[in-house]
């Protein structure tokens, strides 16, 4: 049966969503943004690997330009001081068509909007009022327009409006007491690592991530540095919490460095209404430490997508489950890296280079802590 449907957010998962519809069903929908333009500027890069590029490939991800994208072969873990520990193969979860892929947002963000951006996107879109109507779900928003649709699907993020509305209660997610540094370079400066590979830096309640976003080798350095409270004016306290570990490091941060804190979903809840469903970060926030956020978020919407296609009984049900069972393996591993590549005993960091070495080489641990998430 047609439906219409309302996506609320215009990120990531939103985005997917919508395409999915448009190249792969004949339901209307519209898709819905409270900004007043789509952000293009360069931003930081993302990983995805390969559960999330082959459902990206079905809406034609495999013909954007190779210049703007690349595929690492591997990751090389580091101690903070830039001495390796050892490396991770990643080619070993790639398949001809589908290659674990590190780009910048917004060339995804271009390549998503391109078939919706002009019928079905509109800006400036808050929501005002939701109730129900003959069945339906009517949505107001603060510019007096309104829509009357089948099913809403709030994707506008970890503190989602939508979910606030329909829950009737405010969405709280948790500070980690860890905040985000973010830096483009335009070389690897003088650190010691393969501009081809992912490099992981751990230190003292610190780790940095450089990987190449495109084929110019522009890097995207990340730092998650923990800190009991997120102060914007106080980025250079941060920025040598990790420098006073490895003095070589003070030239990457220098330049235009963006922050932000670390929050994420204390516990995954349901929707409380049976035309209301959540993707992305709307359904469940997670740490950056297993670089998953971009691809759960495709992902959720493509399961989404496809329960709705086939217009299958109990959808929000069986979504609940499936996504929900999804994120926690996600999640725990994404707290369990966070908790490992921070401690700040060095008897602790020992251990754990020790136990790197072996385990990276033990394809049955491998594939049952990456290959699970990676061959989605």
């Amino acid at each position: 049966m047609k439906k219409k449907i309302a996506i609320i957010g215009s990120g990531i998962a939103g985005l997917t969503l919508a395409n999915l519809i448009k190249k792969e069903s004949d339901h209307e929908f519209m898709l819905y943004e409270k900004l007043e333009s789509l952000s293009l500027d360069d931003g930081y890069g993302i990983q995805l690997s390969t559960n999330s590029i082959k459902i990206l490939n079905k809406i034609g991800f495999s013909k954007i330009n190779d210049k703007k994208i690349f595929h690492p072969k591997g990751v090389d873990f580091y101690n903070i001081q830039n001495k390796k520990i050892c490396d991770l193969d990643l080619t070993q979860f790639n398949t001809d068509q589908n290659k674990y892929t590190t780009l910048q947002r917004s060339t995804l963000i271009e390549f998503l909007k391109d078939d919706i951006y002009t019928q079905h996107l509109r800006f400036g879109k808050k929501i005002k009022e939701v109730s129900e109507l003959k069945g339906k779900v009517l949505i107001k928003f603060e510019d007096n327009t309104n829509d009357l649709v089948d099913i809403v699907v709030g994707a506008d993020g970890i503190f989602s409006n939508t979910r606030s509305f329909f829950e009737k209660k405010k969405n709280e997610p948790k500070f980690k007491k860890a905040v985000a540094l973010r830096i483009i370079l335009k070389t690897k400066s003088e650190l010691n690592i393969d501009e081809e590979k992912i490099s992981l830096m751990m230190g003292k309640n610190c780790h940095i991530v450089i990987y190449p976003v495109n084929q110019n080798k522009e890097l995207n350095l990340v730092s998650i540095i923990r800190d009991k409270k997120y102060d914007p004016d106080n980025i250079k306290t941060l920025v040598n919490k990790v420098v006073t570990q490895n003095s070589n490091l003070e030239k990457v941060f220098e330049g235009d460095l963006k922050s932000w804190p670390l929050y994420f979903t204390p516990k995954i809840l349901p929707s409380t209404n049976s035309k209301v469903f959540y993707i992305g970060d709307a359904f469940n926030g997670f740490l950056p430490t297993l670089a998953q956020g971009a691809g759960q978020s495709i992902e959720s919407a493509y399961e989404l997508f496809n329960l709705i296609r086939d217009d299958k009984a109990e959808i929000q049900n069986t979504y609940f489950k499936e996504r929900s069972r999804r994120a926690k393996i996600v999640k725990r591993r994404s707290n369990i890296n966070f908790f490992v590549f921070h401690f700040s005993s060095s008897i602790m960091q020992t251990l754990r280079n020790f136990f790197m070495k072996f385990l990276v080489k033990r394809k049955s641990f491998v594939n049952s802590y990456l290959g699970i998430v990676y061959k989605n």
